[in-house]
C-alpha cells in the first residue's frame, strides 16, 4: 500500500480540484493499492474562505487534516524579536522557514508516509525537510524548461517563441523548480488552434513590444488563455498517471533518485505523453 501525504495551502479551486481527482483515482482503482493517510494544510481553519473550502473537502473525504498556519507562525516569531531588517533580512526568512518545517515534521511525525505530494502548497521547503521527506511536486513546464509560477512559465514562453510545452513531476529539493523529473508530458504550441493566436500576437509585437502587451492584456491575452488551458488538461492527468505509475512499481524513488522497476537511474524523466494524449479528466472553469 502506497501511503501519501497530501500538503496544501488550500488557495483556490485548483488546490480542491486536485485533491478530488487523485482522491477519487485511487476510490476508484486508476490508481491501485494507494490512500491518502493525511492532508496537511498551510492555513488554519477561518483564516481564508479558499482554505475553508478546501478544508471542507478533506472533512468530506474522512481524511485526517493538519493546519498549521505559516502567516500565524511567522507573525509569532517577529512578535519574538525577529524583526526583518534589511541587513541579514534572508537569514531571518530562512530562520523562520526552518523552525516551522520543523515543527510541521514533528507534527506529521506519527505518520508513516512513502510519498509526499505537493499540490498547491505556496512555501518553499527547505533542506531538512527534502532530506527527510521524498516530496514530489507539479511544475508547468517540460524538464529544462522555464522556471516559476505558471503564469511566469506563459510569459516565458511567449517571449521565446516556443513551439512546445507541457507539465512535469519532480521531486523536491531547495533550489526551487529544479529538482530531477520523475514523469513529464508534452503538447505541440503550433497548429490551426495556435498559429492564429501567435499571428495575432506578431502583430501586436510589431506595434510594443511583449511587457507592454503584458501589461495591457495580461491573463486576458487569448494565446495566453489558450496555453492555460491546455496545461491544466494534461497536469491533472500527469500527477495521477505519476502516482499510479509509483504505486504500480513501474518507477521509484530511491536514494533522491528516480529509478525504473528495473533499479536503473531514469534520466530526464519518465516521458507518459502517449499514455495521457489530449484526454482532460476534469472541466475546470476559469
Amino acid at each position: 500500500m502506497l501511503s501519501i501525504g497530501w500538503f496544501s495551502t488550500g488557495r483556490d479551486q485548483a488546490a480542491r480540484d486536485l485533491l478530488q481527482v487523485v482522491y477519487r483515482s485511487i476510490c476508484s482503482g486508476e490508481i491501485p493499492e494507494s490512500e491518502i493517510s493525511f492532508v496537511f494544510c498551510s492555513r488554519n481553519r477561518g483564516e481564508s474562505t479558499e482554505s475553508d473550502l478546501f478544508a471542507e473537502i478533506v472533512d468530506s473525504f474522512k481524511l485526517p487534516l493538519v493546519t498549521f498556519s505559516s502567516a500565524t507562525f511567522q507573525a509569532e516569531r517577529r512578535e519574538k524579536g525577529l524583526q526583518e531588517e534589511r541587513k541579514g533580512r534572508s537569514k531571518l526568512i530562512q530562520q523562520w522557514r526552518r523552525d516551522y518545517d520543523r515543527e510541521v515534521m514533528r507534527r506529521l511525525g506519527e505518520y508513516d508516509i512513502h510519498l509526499y505530494v505537493l499540490a498547491g502548497y505556496m512555501l518553499i521547503v527547505g533542506e531538512e525537510m527534502c532530506q527527510k521527506y521524498d516530496l514530489i511536486n507539479l511544475h508547468p513546464a517540460l524538464p529544462g524548461g522555464p522556471k516559476g509560477s505558471w503564469q511566469e512559465v506563459i510569459w516565458q514562453l511567449l517571449e521565446n517563441r516556443a513551439s512546445e510545452a507541457g507539465a512535469m513531476i519532480h521531486l523536491v529539493t531547495p533550489e526551487l523548480d529544479q529538482g530531477p523529473p520523475l514523469t513529464f508530458c508534452r503538447f505541440s504550441l503550433r497548429g490551426e488552434d495556435f498559429d492564429p493566436l501567435w499571428q495575432d500576437l506578431e502583430k501586436k509585437l510589431q506595434v510594443r513590444p511583449l511587457h507592454e502587451v503584458r501589461e495591457q492584456e495580461g491573463e486576458t491575452n487569448l494565446l495566453f488563455r489558450k496555453i492555460r488551458r491546455q496545461e491544466l488538461a494534461q497536469e491533472f492527468p500527469l500527477i495521477v498517471t505519476t502516482i499510479g505509475a509509483l504505486a504500480r512499481g513501474e518507477i521509484a524513488i530511491k536514494n533522491k533518485q528516480v529509478v525504473t522497476s528495473r533499479g536503473e537511474v531514469l534520466q530526464g524523466g519518465y516521458d507518459l505523453t502517449e499514455k495521457i494524449g489530449q484526454k482532460s479528466m476534469i472541466n475546470i472553469s476559469h
